[in-house]
C-alpha cells in the first residue's frame, strides 16, 4: 500500500474548511473513525470495569485494547502502559514517586531544549527532595543536543535525567540510544519526551533505550490524555501515593480514578489508524512501523520544500539545522512581531501559531526571550498546495 495524502485528507473533516493546518505539533486534526470510536463508546452501555455485566466487560476490553494499541505502536509492554490526564501530568507523577528517594547531593539532569513539561516537573521534584539540577545546553546555531552535552552533566550520584526525543520548536532529534548508554553507564534512568516524536517517526522504545517514554495521542490523531510507559518491574519498584481502597497492581497503580474510557477507545482507533496509512501488513505493530516510516519519507520530502521556500525569503531566520529532526520549522521575519505573522496568516486561512510553546528554556537560550516565534510543523495530511500557501503568505508579509 502507498501513502496517499489525497486518501487520508477525506478522513479529515476539519480539512473541508479549507483551512491549512501547520499547527499539528499543538495536536493534530482528527479523522472521523477515531471520532465515530469516541461517540460509540460514549452511548454504547459502559460501566466501571468488571466481568459481570456487559457494561462492565466492555469497559475492561476498551482498556486492555488501549494498552495492547500503545504497545504496537511504541514497541513495549502492555503491562507498563500508564494513562492519565496529560503528559505533563504524568510527568509530575512519575518525578514525585521517584523523589521520594533521593535526597541533597543527589543530582537530576534536565536540557535546555525540552518543552518544560519535561523540565518543570523534576526541578520542583528535586527542589522538594533537596537534589540539584544540572542543565544541558544544546548549539544555539544548529539546535543539536549531543551526548557529551548530557554526558557533561551525569555524575555518580545522578538519579534521573530527562531529555526529549524531539524538540516541539526545533525538532532537533537528539540520538536517544546513545544518550541511554550515557545515563546507563552511571546507573541512572532516562525519562524521554516522546511527544513530538512519537507523530512523525518509528518509535521503538527498547531500542532507545528509554526506561520512560512518554507521548500524547491528541499529537498524533487521537483525543486529549497522556501515556508514560515503561517495563511492569521497573514500575513495581516505584510507590506513588495512591487511595487506599484502588489496586496496588502495575500499571493501574498509576492510574488516579476511573480511566476515560471513551478517550482510551479514541487512542486504539487513532493508533489503527496510523497502522492503515501505508501498509495492509496482517500483524498492528508490522503495519505501524511500516506506515510510520512511509510517513517520515512524504513529510521529509514536503519538509525540504518548505526550508527551502523560507530560506528563499529575504528577512525570515530560520531557528536551528540539526541534521536529524522532525518537519517542523521555527521562525521570524525582519520587522514584524511573530503575531503579527501569526495572524497574517490566519487571515489567509493558514495556521501557524507564534509562541514559545512552552518550549520556554530553548526560546530563552536562543535569545528570543519568552515570545519565541513562529512555528509550522507538517502531519500526514499536509499537502503540497499547503506549503505553498504558507510561503505565499510569508513572502506577503515580508515584503
Amino acid at each position: 500500500m502507498n501513502f496517499d495524502v489525497d486518501r487520508i485528507r477525506k478522513d479529515f473533516p476539519a480539512l473541508d474548511q479549507g483551512v491549512a493546518y501547520f499547527d499539528g505539533p499543538g495536536g493534530t486534526q482528527v479523522p472521523r473513525q477515531v471520532g465515530d470510536a469516541i461517540a460509540s463508546t460514549l452511548t454504547g452501555g459502559i460501566s466501571n470495569r468488571g466481568t459481570v455485566t456487559a457494561a462492565e466487560r466492555r469497559a475492561e476490553e476498551v482498556v486492555v485494547g488501549a494498552r495492547q494499541a500503545v504497545a504496537d505502536l511504541l514497541g513495549c509492554d502492555p503491562g507498563g502502559v500508564v494513562f492519565g490526564r496529560s503528559a505533563t501530568q504524568l510527568a509530575y507523577d512519575v518525578s514525585r514517586a521517584l523523589a521520594k528517594e533521593w535526597g541533597p547531593g543527589d543530582e537530576v539532569v534536565v536540557t535546555r531544549l525540552d518543552h518544560d513539561g519535561n523540565v518543570r516537573p523534576w526541578v520542583h521534584a528535586a527542589g522538594a527532595a533537596g537534589a540539584t539540577v544540572r542543565w544541558a545546553g544544546f548549539d544555539r546555531e544548529t539546535a543539536e543536543l549531543g551526548v557529551d552535552d548530557v554526558r557533561a552533566e551525569l555524575s555518580d550520584r545522578t538519579k534521573v535525567v530527562a531529555v526529549t526525543g524531539a524538540s516541539n520548536v526545533l525538532g532537533t532529534r537528539p540520538d536517544i540510544a546513545a544518550i541511554a548508554e550515557a545515563v546507563h553507564e552511571v546507573g541512572a534512568l532516562l525519562y524521554v519526551d516522546g511527544v513530538h516524536l512519537t507523530p512523525h517517526a518509528p518509535v521503538d522504545v527498547a531500542a532507545l533505550g528509554a526506561d520512560f517514554y512518554a507521548c500524547s495521542p491528541y499529537k498524533f490523531f487521537g483525543p486529549h490524555h497522556g501515556v508514560v510507559v515503561a517495563a511492569p518491574e521497573l514500575l513495581e519498584r516505584i510507590h506513588p501515593d495512591k487511595l487506599l481502597p484502588a489496586t496496588d497492581q502495575v500499571p493501574e497503580r498509576f492510574e488516579l480514578g476511573t480511566l476515560p474510557y471513551e478517550l482510551l477507545a479514541g487512542t486504539t482507533a487513532a493508533i489503527d489508524y496510523i497502522a492503515g496509512l501505508a501498509s495492509d501488513a496482517e500483524d498492528r505493530r508490522t503495519r505501524v512501523l511500516e506506515s510510520m516510516r512511509a510517513v517520515e519519507e512524504y513529510e521529509d520530502r514536503l519538509f525540504e520544500r518548505l526550508l527551502d521556500g523560507l530560506r528563499g525569503i529575504d528577512g525570515v531566520t530560520l531557528y536551528g539545522n540539526p541534521q536529524r529532526r522532525t518537519p517542523t520549522a521555527f521562525f521570524s521575519v525582519a520587522g514584524r512581531e511573530s503575531r503579527e505573522v501569526y495572524e497574517h496568516l490566519a487571515a489567509a486561512g493558514v495556521n501557524a501559531p507564534a509562541s514559545n510553546f512552552y518550549a520556554l528554556e530553548a526560546s530563552r537560550w536562543l535569545g528570543l526571550g519568552d515570545g519565541g516565534a513562529v512555528r509550522a510543523g507538517l502531519a500526514p495530511y499536509t499537502s503540497a498546495d499547503d506549503v505553498e500557501r504558507l510561503l505565499a503568505g510569508v513572502a506577503e508579509i515580508a515584503r
